[in-house]
This record gives C-alpha cells, structure tokens and sequence, in this order.
C-alpha cells in the first residue's frame, strides 16, 4: 500500500485488465471433455501472471511460490510451452506493435540493430564465447525503431557472427498494421557498429530496399552513428531488466524465445501506457 494514500499498488507480475483484454483473445481455446473432464485447468490469467513473475525475477520454475495462485511452475511452463506453440507471443508483439503506430509512436525511418552475448548454461543455439573466455553462451539479437521499440528478435549461438543475423533480423520483422494501406514491415535506414561491416552483407540489405549506414572497420571513431544507434542499446538494457532474459537456463531455446518475445511485448505495452498517460493528463 503507497503510505498516506490509501491505493494499494500493483505488484509487477500483476497483470492489469487492459493487458489481459490484448492478451485473452490470442489464447487458444481448450475444450474439456464432457465424460472425462479431468482435473480443473487452472485459470489463464493466474497461469500467465506466473510466467511473468519468472521471467521478471528469473526464479526456477520449482521455486514459484504457490501461495500467490499461480498454480505449480510445471503448470505454468506447460503453458507457457503449449501457447508458445501456437504463437502467442510474436501476436502479441504484433497486436502491440500495430497499436503503437496507430498512436504514432513507431518510427520506421531508422532501424538500429545489434547483439550482445548473454550467458547460457545448456541447451541449442549456444557455442563459445568469443567474449567470456570461450564459455557457453547465446546471443541476443535484437533491431529497433528510431526511438528503441523493439521490433523483432532473435537467439543464436554466442559463436555467431552479428553481420550473419543482420538479414534474418530485417526479415523477422511483422507486417506492422495500426494504419490504413499496407502494414510497414520494413525501415528506411538501418544503422549498425563496426561488427556488420562487410559489402556482400549491405548488398543483401540494399536488395530488401533498405538503406544500410554501417560503420567501416579501420576508420576511427566518431562516424555519428552512435548519436542514434544508441536505442538499441536502450532497447537491451530494459531486456535485461527481465532477470529470466540475463542468464539463459532453458535447455529449449524455444521456451527461452518466448521469454525474448514476451520481454519485447512488454516493453510495447509500457511504451502504450506512458502515451496513454500522458495522453490523459
């Protein structure tokens, strides 16, 4: 409770009734059997306030607390697995995209790509290390609008080149909707650092009608990029907040691509409500 005022505030993992009217409808449905009903599924919203809860804390799954209602972890990563499966996550990204550039909040005008290496103790899609003494590792890649929404994202192994996932990433990127005629899908401009510089790749990204502005290799510094790749940066740092996102732990890489995905979804839906508040006010 905020002393003084009386308003009970909201636990971060709390999932607010604007966010769950975007997030119920993209849910598949499960239909019980009439004769054999089984066990009583546990509700949706409690199930998807407990992945939250994991991915913001990075607590194991067997140490969920099922006092808060959650139900157990196992049912909460069944659940998560099972609408990962069904692409919940990257529509939800979409939906919350869409709403963003309806409000005029996405700039298309430049995009700002770039991947640090974060730690993985198991699973695919890791590999040495160039960057931690050859030790396990992943990579993050991640591109963004001018001003640092995240507009798509991906995991690879820590032994992976930047400049090879440059493409992968332009193509990743939805049909951002949100506006009458065709959905945006790709940016003008797309500003990189020094780890992007070959030809063969600029070509690549010419031929999708983008722009590229990487830095050379061997120039020195001060080319100016940094003055607006810096976004991405951002866009990495408010990732990382997600404790989930900072150690990779999942042997799945596809259950460890949701929680990206999800971290990037939210971060859209902070960015909505800042707009509607100010909005408001």
């Amino acid at each position: 409770m905020i002393r003084g005022s009386g308003v009970t505030r909201p636990k971060p993992w709390e999932v607010d009734d604007e966010l769950w009217a975007v997030v119920e409808p993209l849910l598949p449905r499960v239909e019980r059997r009439a004769r054999h009903p089984g066990r009583k599924r546990h509700p949706d919203r409690l199930v998807f306030q407990g992945i939250l809860f994991v991915l913001r804390t990075g607590i194991a799954w067997e140490h969920l607390p099922q006092e808060l209602g959650f139900g157990s972890g196992m049912t909460c990563w069944r659940r998560l697995a099972e609408w990962t499966e069904a692409g919940v996550w990257h529509r939800l990204h979409e939906v919350l995209l869409a709403k963003l550039r309806g409000a005029n909040a996405l700039d298309f005008s430049l995009a700002a790509a770039d991947g640090p290496h974060p730690g993985a103790k198991r699973g695919s899609k890791t590999g040495r290390s160039p960057v931690d003494r050859g030790r396990t590792g992943s990579k993050h890649h991640v591109i963004t609008d001018a001003t640092g929404i995240p507009l798509a994202a991906t995991l690879t192994g820590g032994n992976r080149n930047d400049v090879t996932q440059l493409i992968p990433l332009l193509q990743a990127v939805p049909p951002v909707r949100g506006k009458r005629g065709r959905p945006r899908r790709r940016p003008d401009v797309v500003l990189a650092d020094r780890g992007y510089d070959h030809d063969k790749y600029r070509r690549l990204v010419w031929n999708l009608g983008v722009k590229p502005q990487i830095a050379r290799r061997g120039t020195e510094h001060g080319s100016g990029l940094g003055k607006q790749r810096w976004v991405v940066e951002r866009a990495f740092a408010h990732l990382h907040w997600f404790r989930r996102l900072r150690i990779r732990w999942e042997i799945r890489d596809d259950i460890h691509e949701a929680f990206l995905t999800l971290g990037c979804a939210l971060i859209c839906w902070r960015r909505l409500r800042v707009l509607v508040s100010d909005a408001v006010s």
